[in-house]
């Protein structure tokens, strides 16, 4: 089996390093330590998220927020369901993310920066769901809520900025939440912060083995 070979490091907000590793046409990205965050093999649940999102959205050109650049799989899956008159803007806080994208994984990411509905925002998520008006708020940040790795992460995943996502949301608005683990306490705070909530369960990958992973899905 080839070896695992680091392409690139770049420096998270919060002092931990993320490092992009690549075997063959197989990249990763982990923090130090070895933890694995994303891996170009394992995107069917980032593109669940989108897909159950936008299935349930009914907006003529909706304005989509997705929090967290990651491999692109949320972002490919909403242009394929969205018409031309759609905006998404994806908020990344860690720049060199976007620096990947166009480089050294540019064969995952397909030119799908290049895209005039797509802005990149390079901010906190936390700062474009507060400018509101969105008709989709898509979070796929950190490991979801009982997996952050980032403390400051904790926040977006509490009942306080749940309450902000939906008030950052129009009426009949969808915030979806990726997480790579079950949280059964979070579906009743998403309830309580005003969310009619649903709970899917769907593959890590897109084969019927493998890891699952947990996408919430709330409408206002």
């Amino acid at each position: 089996m080839r070896p695992w070979i680091e392409r690139a490091r770049a420096d998270a907000p919060d002092g931990d390093t993320l490092r992009l590793m690549q075997r063959g046409d197989e990249f990763s990205i982990r923090i130090a330590g070895g933890n694995e965050l994303m891996n170009s093999r394992l995107g069917g649940s980032e593109e669940a998220l989108a897909r159950l999102a936008l299935d349930r959205l009914d907006a003529p050109a909706p304005r989509v927020l997705i929090g967290g650049l990651g491999m692109g799989f949320t972002l490919r899956e909403a242009q394929g369901r969205l018409g031309p008159d759609a905006r998404i803007t994806v908020a990344e806080i860690v720049p060199d993310l976007a620096d990947w994208a166009r480089g050294d994984m540019a064969a995952v990411f397909d030119g799908c920066l290049d895209d005039p509905r797509v802005t990149l925002d390079l901010r906190d998520v936390r700062q474009a769901i507060a400018e509101g008006g969105w008709d989709a708020i898509l979070l796929d940040v950190d490991n979801g809520p009982d997996g952050v790795t980032r403390p400051g992460n904790d926040a977006l995943y509490s009942e306080t900025g749940l309450r902000a996502a939906r008030a950052a949301l129009a009426p009949g608005g969808v915030l979806a939440v990726w997480s790579a683990h079950p949280a059964p306490a979070f579906t009743h705070r998403m309830e309580t912060a005003g969310f009619d909530t649903a709970t899917e369960t769907v593959r890590a990958g897109r084969g019927r083995r493998g890891p699952k992973h947990v996408v919430w899905i709330g409408r206002r």
